[in-house]
């Protein structure tokens, strides 16, 4: 099973979530392409105004199955070891749910502001398609 994890390569706080997601899986679960790979984002029919919503997460085996936003964060969450358990109680407690989406809309809306903007885009170790790469790439924007 596998699923590709699209982030704002620009994004420290983005970059950082995918960097620690990238040690925990290792490639085993999620593949990886920055927002700002236009001919991969091509492939899936995402447009850079789709990719203003926030993170996006692509079943790889049905292209057209997709999350984004904090459903994305959510999804990536339950398909981790004991994350299914930790979904369900966050979405079991009234409000939270809602909380959680507001708070990642803030988060989203504020991003560079609050955790600043790469000079570089940052590309993962385990991109969409490749094998692994030993030293992942900053590429200038």
């Amino acid at each position: 099973m596998k699923y590709h994890v699209i982030y704002d390569g620009n994004c420290n706080l983005c970059v950082t979530f995918t960097q620690l997601l990238e040690q925990f899986d290792r490639g085993t679960i999620f593949d990886y392409t920055p927002m700002q790979d236009d001919a991969t984002l091509q492939r899936f029919g995402i447009t850079p105004d789709d990719c203003q919503m926030g993170m996006i997460l692509v079943d790889a085996k049905n292209s057209e199955s997709r999350w984004q936003g904090s459903d994305a964060v959510e999804e990536i969450t339950r398909l981790l070891p004991m994350g299914e358990a930790f979904i369900a109680a966050y979405r079991a407690l009234p409000g939270v749910k809602w909380l959680g989406d507001r708070t990642y809309e803030q988060v989203r809306d504020n991003r560079y502001q609050w955790f600043g903007k790469r000079d570089s885009t940052y590309y993962s170790a385990y991109p969409i398609g490749c094998s692994v790469i030993s030293n992942p790439v900053e590429r200038p924007q």
